[in-house]
């Protein structure tokens, strides 16, 4: 067992809002928090024990909120803190925790501490973002200068777009020949470490279950390696553990092996550069923000892709991470475009579950991918979305006016609804049996009633080969090991292998299209065309 974990994270499956998009109970177009409040039976018959919400502090969401300006206030268009604090009080008295989004690397450049740092007047804040010592100095390699803004003769390091000035954590190796590059250790960067430790307990003590972490590598900088960073978050990690020891962290990093050393109890595994074999899973090249390096996606029904591409990568970091945290491998989010089930048949939606749900670690599932929801092309960027906004469409519950998002009016929509919804919506799904939707919250049941398929289990592979068809896995726990076979491609698939040990008894928990016979320890695979077994073997 992993040390300091939660107790609650070996079984948790995430859920992620995107607050704007998911339900608008007051008719304005816009989701609110009043609105995954009423909501909430939906995502409890899911079956999901955690939700992630995007983003929902004050802020002139010129970034769809990562642009914080005041952590301590809901934003008025979602609602009160008092509507927050109901809905964690709620979820929890459900089973269902609530983890919120922390932006510690930047704020808005509306946000008080920035108005009060530009000021040429020194005062508590001038040393809470990173300014250079000259409007007129040249730009610094690898630091985003915004020139121009400031009373103070300066220029301020942003993090991302112009308007998200970087929080202060100091420099891993300053240039001395330039004093505004602080240590870590110097008072502005440790104010500003220990205004982000206030902001974690503001909303700990007030129900929330943990943060997931944007951009949790980028605090400090010009560190190689991220060992400075990574100490910042070894002592909020120490700080959480002694006050608040089922609190839980999950980075935006990508980067596993460093962000679990670090302190977080998951890493979020991220296409592209990031984890290009988790990008092999999932999109072809050419599609999305990230580009596949590999050609083709493994759940794709013409069969090319090359699941060791994957497997290699991801048992080399699991194997890095075991006794650290979990690794989380995600459906999609408000940045990885274009969704998941783009160009997949409902079919191999479902197998795409089978795989997610019986992996180690943590799944997440953001919202709509649970029905089937793809993206939208040809919209105008909103709130910086630019082409990621397509992800970003509102929730379809049913076949109605604005697909049960709104009363709203349709111009007056966060973004328009996708022209999907008549056919892809909650609501035809909940009435059919065999549909995504059903697939999933089945399988999700699975995972939370038979332990060896959550998130510390021992996974092996039993067969993995570049151009070879089945992909198959074991899950174990004690005397109970279950055995997942996935065939993706539109052809007929039969393998046969020798089982270690002669199970006392066996049964499927879940067959698509697939079958198995076990004679004399020998079992044999017969997977149909976008096929899927998952099999248990006691000992």
């Amino acid at each position: 067992m992993k040390k300091e974990m939660p107790s609650w994270l070996e079984s948790a499956i995430f859920y992620q809002i995107y607050p704007q998009s998911y339900n608008d109970t007051n008719g304005d177009g816009i989701g609110d928090i009043k609105g995954i409040h009423e909501k909430l039976d939906y995502i409890q018959q899911l079956g999901v024990n955690a939700i992630w919400i995007n983003p929902c502090f004050e802020s002139p969401f010129k970034d769809a909120g990562y642009d914080v300006s005041n952590y301590y206030k809901v934003a008025p268009r979602y609602g009160t803190n008092a509507d927050l604090e109901e809905l964690i009080k709620e979820s929890n008295s459900r089973g269902i925790r609530v983890i919120l989004d922390l932006v510690p690397g930047h704020t808005s450049m509306d946000h008080a501490w920035f108005q009060e740092s530009q000021k040429a007047e020194r005062n508590q804040y001038t040393d809470w973002y990173i300014w250079n010592d000259s409007v007129w100095a040249d730009q610094e390699p690898g630091l985003n200068i915004t020139r121009g803004y400031a009373e103070r003769n300066a220029s301020y390091i942003a993090n991302f777009f112009y308007f998200q000035p970087a929080l202060n954590y100091g420099f891993a190796h300053p240039d001395p020949d330039k004093p505004w590059q602080q240590p870590v250790s110097a008072p502005g960067p440790q104010a500003v470490i220990q205004e982000i430790k206030h902001i974690i307990a503001f909303w700990l003590e007030r129900g929330a279950s943990g943060f997931r972490v944007d951009m949790a590598s980028s605090l400090v900088k010009r560190d190689p390696g991220k060992i400075e960073t990574g100490k910042i978050w070894q002592d909020i990690r120490a700080w959480m553990s002694e006050h608040y020891p089922e609190a839980v962290l999950i980075a935006e990093w990508g980067v596993p092996a460093q962000a679990l050393q670090s302190g977080f109890h998951v890493d979020m595994l991220l296409g592209g550069y990031h984890n290009p074999g988790l990008t092999s899973l999932f999109r072809k090249r050419g599609i999305g923000m990230h580009r596949d390096p590999y050609g083709w996606s493994f759940f794709d029904e013409a069969g090319h892709g090359d699941i060791t591409q994957f497997v290699d990568e991801y048992t080399q970091q699991l194997e890095q991470t075991q006794a650290l945290g979990y690794m989380g491998i995600i459906t999609g989010n408000h940045d990885e475009h274009p969704r998941i089930a783009d160009g997949k048949s409902m079919e191999m939606m479902k197998l795409v579950y089978l795989f997610l749900l019986t992996m180690p670690g943590t799944p997440f599932i953001y919202y709509g991918d649970e029905i089937g929801m793809t993206y939208v092309h040809g919209l105008a960027s909103k709130e910086g979305g630019y082409e990621r906004t397509g992800v970003r469409t509102p929730m379809q519950w049913q076949d109605s006016l604005n697909a049960g998002f709104s009363t709203g009016s349709p111009e007056k929509l966060y973004l328009p609804v996708s022209e999907s919804y008549p056919a892809v919506n909650v609501a035809n799904q909940l009435a059919d049996p065999s549909s995504l939707f059903n697939t999933v919250r089945h399988l999700i049941s699975i995972r939370k009633s038979h332990p060896a398929l959550q998130a510390e289990s021992a996974f092996s592979v039993v067969h993995a080969q570049a151009g070879e068809l089945p992909f198959v896995y074991q899950r174990t726990r004690a005397d109970e090991t279950y055995l997942v076979a996935l065939n993706p491609s539109r052809n007929e698939v039969h393998y046969t292998f020798k089982l270690e040990h002669n199970p006392k008894e066996i049964s499927s928990l879940f067959a698509q299209n697939g079958a198995f016979r076990l004679v004399d320890n020998q079992m044999t695979l017969d997977l149909g065309l976008v096929s899927g077994l998952l099999v248990k073997l006691s000992s």
